[in-house]
């Protein structure tokens, strides 16, 4: 966060925010946030109103003169019946800057309905007036509203005690200090009610531009690993010609920036390379060591004619063993590259088994990948060693990251090597878009959830 924004955040915190559009769209989201609370909180306010009106009735029982019972049975039922009333009506409405009225007007019911009652029961002699302290910490406790509407609240019981009385029992003895205490006791209730209000409401501010941070962070570093995904993908191969073969790939990116890699190139000697690999963990990091191994192999097979597979990807790991340890990351890098010269696939690299299907005998075998991976040595080449394998007409030659094998069922089980080798051998006679496209549907079929890249790349020799 800039500084800038840390000071326009604590402005607004304050309550001193300016009068441009950004503050003004701040403090209207901070108005919208606490009606939101405060209609919720209405909810809990109304249900315990309606829930212990009448259950004080009890007491009533046990405490108040029998001539009065009824009447006072009356008057807690239609506040009752209001409250219940008003509980619907905050169910079936939306939360507004005007929801704040619900708290007055439940106060005006039930504040109202005691303040009757101490008329009942004597005026200013009647000890009852201590449940009007009940309902003004029940109304501004309960509400996260803003400390003025806790003042008015609190002035709005106090005024209804003092007018009921004095204009329902104008002949009544008065006396002060009987008085004073009464309304020192609600007065020093409500001091306390707006104090303990104006911190809560407070913590809400603070909680709501805290919020806002998180949310702007967590949107900001998505953006990022939006452009970083779609950098992954914008790099991938677009054009699929091989002269003699037919070939299809595709890779399907985890919800999370992936490592996965693949290539397929035409260098300026007119060679033919395809690569495969996949980069240790995830994240934006991942995704960068995968561009930069991208970077360093075109280089490398531009710059030389027949350059053997293991002496490029040996120049490759110069590159990218320099870059890991200046990032100070811990990364590794499988990958397998593979020059096509005709007939012959001379490969190097330890990555993934390659398959391949024979046509010539209906069958699926696996040719293991030898060497280590680029990132853990300095020098690699003494450590690959060149393969050649040839593809007769209509052989099949699969590529795949660890996404494949390792996709996950709902029970546990493992899509595995050898699932996908039987795949193979049943698609083996689609063409190969169709094939990639059917070994994916596969294991997406299997998997109970994405949690890698998928990638396969499929070659079939044609003549």
């Amino acid at each position: 966060m800039t500084t800038a924004a840390t000071s326009e955040r604590s402005e607004r915190t304050q309550g001193h925010a300016g009068t441009g559009t950004a503050a003004e769209a701040a403090a209207t989201n901070l108005d919208d946030y606490v009606a939101a609370l405060t209609h919720s909180w209405l909810k809990t306010l109304t249900t315990l109103g309606f829930t212990l009106i009448p259950i004080f009735f009890i007491l009533d029982v046990f405490m108040m003169p029998r001539e009065l019972l009824t009447r006072f049975g009356v008057y807690r039922g239609v506040a009752v019946a209001i409250v219940v009333a008003q509980f619907f009506v905050v169910r079936a409405t939306a939360p507004s800057r005007k929801s704040v009225l619900h708290g007055y007007l439940f106060t005006l019911v039930v504040g109202g309905t005691i303040a009757l009652m101490t008329t009942d029961l004597g005026g200013f002699d009647s000890t009852y007036y201590a449940g009007l302290n009940l309902v003004l910490i029940a109304v501004n406790l309960l509400l996260p509203w803003e400390a003025i509407h806790s003042a008015i609240n609190s002035a709005i019981i106090i005024v209804l005690y003092l007018v009921m009385n004095l204009l329902l029992l104008p002949d009544q003895t008065l006396s002060s200090s009987i008085v004073v205490n009464n309304l020192y006791f609600l007065c020093s209730t409500a001091v306390i009610a707006v104090s303990i209000n104006y911190v809560k409401q407070n913590l809400v501010k603070q909680e709501f531009f805290l919020r806002a941070d998180l949310k702007a962070a967590r949107d900001a570093l998505w953006g990022e690993m939006e452009v970083a995904k779609h950098i992954q993908t914008a790099l991938l191969p677009r054009v699929h010609q091989l002269p003699g073969y037919s070939v299809a790939a595709t890779m399907l990116p985890a919800d999370v920036v992936g490592g996965d890699y693949y290539d397929i190139m035409t260098t300026r000697h007119g060679e033919t390379w395809l690569a495969i690999g996949d980069v240790s963990g995830h994240g934006v990091e991942s995704g960068l060591i995968m561009m930069m191994t991208q970077t360093s192999l075109d280089t490398a097979i531009n710059q030389e004619p027949k350059l053997p597979p293991s002496r490029a990807l040996g120049r490759v790991n110069d590159t990218i063993r320099r870059n890991i340890s200046r990032l100070g990351a811990d990364r590794y890098m499988t990958i397998t590259a593979l020059r096509v010269d005709g007939v012959d696939v001379t490969f190097a690299g330890k990555h993934q088994d390659l398959l391949v299907y024979r046509s010539a005998r209906g069958a699926t075998e696996v040719v293991p990948t030898q060497g280590t991976w680029i990132g853990l040595v300095d020098d690699l080449e003494p450590h690959l060693k060149d393969q050649t394998l040839t593809l007769a007409k209509d052989d099949v030659l699969l590529l795949f990251t660890d996404g494949i094998t390792e996709a996950m069922s709902a029970g546990g089980e493992m899509f595995g090597e050898d699932r996908l080798r039987q795949a193979l051998t049943r698609y083996a006679a689609q063409p190969v878009e169709q094939l990639v496209e059917s070994i994916m549907r596969e294991v997406r079929d299997h998997a109970a959830a994405r949690t890698d890249d998928l990638t396969v790349i499929a070659l079939k020799r044609l003549q």
